[in-house]
């Protein structure tokens, strides 16, 4: 976060406007707020980062309200410019946040009525902070999911060089962490490109159903000033327009389904992470990471730790939490707008930060990380990784599988009973296990040949392999 937008509290300057140093619903009430209460309920701490989103949104509904008859042309020139002003302001870091205004929405409203005088008393005209805060939220997410998914295109783009670097590079696949067929390296790293293209997915899910504008929805009943919505939804890009009031200011939905794509993306992330720790570790020895992207000890010298992968794989504890949160925060609401969704921003923030942190560094580790080739292929042409080939070529052979499996089963155990390689048993086991298997069994255990033979749609040949890097290099050069 640059300096210039950190949040800094001053106490409220003395200017005539409306409601100063009074929150603004204080009409009804005898007594000032607590100023225990107004700490524990602000939210412009958090809130301000919606000011783009908030100001745009108030610009548009001036526009309304001048259709509509409600302010001159030049109180709406005064609105749009003196919004404009105070946007320039926050920018350069000199807005001064006041926490007696409790929340974004107030805080720029001040500004502006204190800078223009009656007509920014006017701009709330025909709207609530309920359907205010609807739209600023939804605006700011579609800018952040755009954000977050160009990274998400970053990473995939990192991961496919990645392997491009190392086409030809064999390794152990692995199920319960066992080796169990041999595979390609940029296969294994393909597979992450194909889950975070359903987590790009997941997120312009997400903008279609966030595609709606709440704003006109008032505080729960609309208005008995009828604006017009559509020409509002045009001008922020909005291509539907809510259809129920009640359900507009309170609809969270689209924010539940962010923190989940982010939940899930995060998982993702976390699973890379895995590999990558185990990768980089020097019982693997499959990945060099950079000196720029790992960490040492402040006691063990001779220590460089993944520490990207750590961290990220923590962080996906955050993502998920986030979830809950939300999802736990609306459980029990009744319609329609309470004060407990006040509590969904900070949730939404730290999930957009935290993901679009992840996403960045992850795919800066990546673009200077090297496989070792060597300890992969090593570790890649461990005979038993074959095991299966054998099989299929006993099907192939016109054996059962199932008394395939069964066969090589036992020459597995017969090797391992006398300590030899499953490749390295005598002719004669072969054929005494099954009397199909001629002298060219033992060249079955070849890797080269194995991972050629893999051909099929998906699968990790050589060739399959190569199209898919060039797939996605072109499919990613274009997104």
């Amino acid at each position: 976060m640059p300096d210039c937008l950190l949040v800094r509290w001053i106490r409220v300057s003395n200017f005539e406007f409306p409601g100063t140093f009074r929150a603004v619903w204080t009409g009804r009430f005898e007594q000032p707020t607590a100023a225990l209460l107004r700490t524990y309920s602000e939210s412009v701490s958090f809130d301000w980062r919606m000011y783009r989103q908030d100001i745009a949104g108030s610009i548009a509904h001036a526009g309304a309200l001048r259709a509509a008859g409600l302010i001159t042309p030049e109180e709406l020139q005064a609105i749009a410019d003196g919004l404009r002003g105070i946007e320039a302001d926050i920018e350069a870091g000199r807005f001064e946040w006041k926490q007696e205004l409790e929340d974004l929405h107030m805080n720029i409203e001040a500004e502006l009525t204190r800078r223009i005088g009656a007509p920014g008393a006017k701009l709330h005209t025909a709207r609530s902070r309920n359907d205010q805060v609807a739209l600023d939220l939804r605006l700011y997410l579609r800018d952040e999911i755009a954000a977050i998914q160009e990274l998400v295109r970053r990473l995939q783009r990192a991961l496919v060089e990645l392997g491009a670097r190392h086409p030809q590079a064999p390794m152990p696949g692995y199920t319960h962490l066992q080796r169990a067929q041999p595979v390609l390296f940029a296969h294994h790293l393909l597979a992450y490109v194909e889950m975070l293209e359903r987590d790009h997915g997941r997120l312009t899910d997400t903008l279609r159903r966030l595609d709606v504008l709440p704003l006109g929805s008032g505080a729960i009943a609309g208005s008995t000033i009828v604006l017009d919505r559509a020409s509002v939804a045009r001008a922020l890009g909005f291509s539907a327009v809510s259809q129920n009031s009640m359900d507009a200011v309170c609809d969270r939905d689209f924010a539940v389904e962010f923190l989940g794509a982010a939940a899930l993306c995060g998982v993702h992330l976390s699973r890379l992470s895995e590999d990558v720790i185990l990768w980089a570790s020097s019982e693997f020895r499959f990945l060099r990471l950079s000196d720029a992207f790992t960490t040492g000890s402040s006691l063990m010298p001779q220590k460089k730790n993944p520490d990207v992968a750590e961290l990220t794989r923590g962080k996906s504890g955050r993502l998920i939490g986030n979830l809950t949160t939300l999802l736990t925060t609306l459980k029990g609401l009744p319609m329609t707008y309470n004060r407990d969704l006040q509590e969904d921003k900070e949730a939404i923030f730290d999930s957009v930060d935290t993901l679009k942190a992840a996403l960045a560094v992850f795919a800066a580790m990546l673009d200077e990380a090297s496989a070792d080739e060597a300890s992969m292929r090593a570790a890649a042409s461990d005979p038993l990784l074959l095991a299966t080939d054998l099989a299929d070529d006993l099907v192939l052979r016109g054996v059962p599988f199932r008394q395939a499996h069964e066969i090589v089963g036992k020459l597995v155990g017969l090797a391992a009973r006398k300590s030899v390689p499953l490749n390295e048993l005598p002719l004669a086991d072969f054929q005494a296990a099954s009397p199909v298997l001629g002298e060219e069994v033992h060249s079955l255990f070849d890797l080269t040949r194995s991972l050629a033979a893999r051909r099929g749609i998906g699968a990790p040949s050589p060739e399959n392999v190569a199209a898919r890097i060039e797939h996605w290099r072109g499919a990613l050069a274009d997104r």
